[in-house]
């Protein structure tokens, strides 16, 4: 049975909102703070020499950055998902 445009329109309009609601469930922390100056350059390069370059290129500094820090006896917290929990383990 194919939809009429009626129902597709429909769909499409429920289906943004679900992922709009699924979107604004988390709130998303920035990992570094930048001042609104920053931003604002960071938004004027990739105007002009596109995104994917200016991703490159600031991954670059800041990894160079952060190679200068003594960084080896620090351990992150790993999270373990609630879906994914007892995957490893053994199902006998």
């Amino acid at each position: 049975m194919k939809a009429t445009d009626f129902e597709q329109k429909r769909f499409d309009k429920a289906l943004d909102e679900i992922i709009d609601l699924f979107n604004n469930i988390e709130n998303d922390v920035p990992i570094i703070q930048y001042s609104d100056d920053v931003v604002e350059s960071i938004e004027k390069a990739k105007k002009k020499y596109g995104e994917d370059t200016m991703n490159e290129r600031i991954n670059n500094v800041v990894g160079e950055m952060l190679s200068w820090l003594d960084l080896e006896d620090v351990e992150l917290e790993e999270t373990v998902d609630d879906d994914t929990e007892g995957e490893n383990e053994d199902k006998t």
